[in-house]
């Protein structure tokens, strides 16, 4: 499971004297925590590993969106460090579908479904999300969805 690899990482870290790296992967396992105790009260518990990835992802988006503002704002050692941080965080998740794959799947959905225009991207997105969440980065998909069905 994911959540075992990244206590391991926190031990090697430790272990390693790697500062930032263990700095980062504290800072993952702060969020997994936070989810876990939002998650007590929730009815249906998802997967532990879907869950863990939806907290990687968008820790990797937080981080993409900092990196961005840093770099206008010529701030470029907080975008560096910014960086450091996606890099560890992008290391634990799975590996994300090809762009060439991602558009099989909704290709696949499509005709599943009979889509046929954008008003049908509501139900495409919900499959796709529900079949290959944990590997595709939802907000590329979004587009490729919307072109797909233009």
């Amino acid at each position: 499971m994911i959540r075992d690899d990244i206590k391991a990482a926190q031990i090697e870290a430790m272990k390693g004297g790697d500062k930032e790296r263990l700095a980062a992967v504290r800072l993952i396992l702060a969020k997994l925590k936070d989810r876990d105790i939002e998650l007590r009260t929730a009815s249906q518990v998802p997967e532990d590993d879907a869950v863990v990835v939806d907290v990687l992802q968008k820790m990797v988006k937080q981080r993409r969106e900092s990196i961005t503002m840093y770099e206008q704002g010529g701030r470029a050692e907080l975008a560096a460090k910014e960086q450091a941080e996606l890099d560890v965080i992008e290391s634990f998740l799975p590996r994300q579908m090809s762009e060439d794959e991602t558009k099989a799947a909704i290709e696949a959905i499509k005709a599943e479904v009979g889509a046929a225009s954008v008003k049908d991207m509501g139900r495409v997105m919900a499959l796709l999300k529900e079949r290959h969440g944990t590997v595709i980065d939802m907000s590329k998909a979004s587009g490729l969805v919307k072109a797909a069905l233009a």
